[in-house]
């Protein structure tokens, strides 16, 4: 992102929820808050979508992705998980429409920028900041993740699930494996949940030609793609970085779980969503 603007893919991706809503009837995700953060109104997210087709795959996979999180959490709050970290969260809603709300305390963590951005959309929307929700402005130049959680009140020893999504391609490696060694250390146990893709020189020539496309738009907006995995080897060190159970939903999983009428024709290569846990 651009010193001293919100992210622009932000905005994107809580578009691109918000379509979902209307253009998919909601069937991946259901988020009654999405359109409403973005002081629009349904019919013009709608027609912002349609005159943009080719975004249809992006839009699908990052409902795809909050279904899944969203998902994962429920699971993991009803065998006592009660806290919550957004990474990196945008214009994300959750905190503002969970039904955990009595079991689980969540932090949203994100640039000072973007996070005075969003509070200032709450506002125009009269979106309550609910009492179980803590902000965590974080440049993470300046100060580490875990000195950001601690000066917010965040319990080191309760176990905790990560959600991070749309954050991973935009760092370098080094940040995402030192972001999740912290994850993994938590003594009482923690979930993460993140996508990433796989390296373009893996994929076919359609898919890749359209992928470098997207990230030279991107990469406009200041926010460019830099880091990729291969599943096998994220695996691997996942498991040595601490994690004992972890799920990787490639293009045809994704498919075969949220829209089976596509599964046989799902391409091979592109995003992943992960769900690694420590608790065995």
């Amino acid at each position: 992102m651009q010193l001293g603007k919100p992210s622009q893919t932000a905005w994107t991706v809580a578009f691109h929820r918000a379509a979902h809503q209307s253009i998919e009837e909601g069937r991946i995700f259901t988020d009654p808050l999405a359109v409403r953060i973005l002081g629009q109104d349904a019919e013009s997210v709608v027609r912002a979508a349609q005159e943009q087709p080719t975004a249809k795959p992006m839009r699908i996979f990052v409902a795809s992705r909050t279904r899944f999180a969203e998902d994962a959490l429920a699971k993991a709050a009803a065998c006592g998980t009660n806290q919550l970290v957004v990474l990196g969260a945008g214009l994300d809603t959750y905190a503002y429409r969970t039904t955990l709300a009595d079991r689980v305390r969540i932090f949203e963590v994100d640039h000072p920028d973007t996070q005075a951005w969003k509070r200032g959309l709450l506002e125009e929307a009269s979106i309550a900041t609910p009492p179980y929700l803590t902000f965590v402005p974080l440049d993470f130049e300046r100060h580490s993740l875990a000195e950001g959680l601690g000066s917010a009140g965040f319990d080191f020893g309760k176990q905790t699930f990560f959600t991070w999504l749309g954050v991973v391609p935009y760092l370098r490696e080094e940040a995402v494996w030192t972001t999740l060694h912290f994850i993994a250390q938590l003594v009482h146990g923690a979930h993460v949940v993140f996508d990433y893709s796989d390296p373009p020189e893996t994929m076919q020539e359609d898919q890749r030609s359209r992928h470098e496309r997207r990230a030279a738009r991107v990469a406009g907006l200041g926010e460019r793609w830099i880091t990729y995995f291969t599943p096998g080897v994220l695996r691997e060190k996942l498991l040595a970085a601490g994690f004992a159970d972890v799920e990787d939903l490639g293009p045809p999983e994704i498919a075969a779980r949220y829209f089976p009428s596509r599964a046989g024709i799902a391409r091979e290569k592109g995003g992943h969503i992960v769900r690694a846990s420590t608790v065995r």
